[in-house]
């Protein structure tokens, strides 16, 4: 539950860097977002949950 807690305070840092860092980027590429297809953003969010698990497990295998 520690790595879960963890885990998810590192991924609210990462989006505070984006929208506080760089405001404009970030409503830039939620733009973005909502012009893509579907199958394109399934697609990205697949990769990144498979690089993710891949990363999880080469760090704590």
């Amino acid at each position: 539950m520690q790595d879960f807690l963890a885990a998810i305070g590192l991924v609210l840092v990462v989006e505070g860097l984006v929208y506080g860092g760089f405001p404009g980027l970030a409503k830039r590429l939620a733009g973005e977002v909502l012009s893509m297809p579907e199958k394109a953003l399934r697609i990205v969010g697949l990769a990144a949950i498979a690089i993710g698990i891949g990363i999880v497990w080469l760090v704590r295998g």
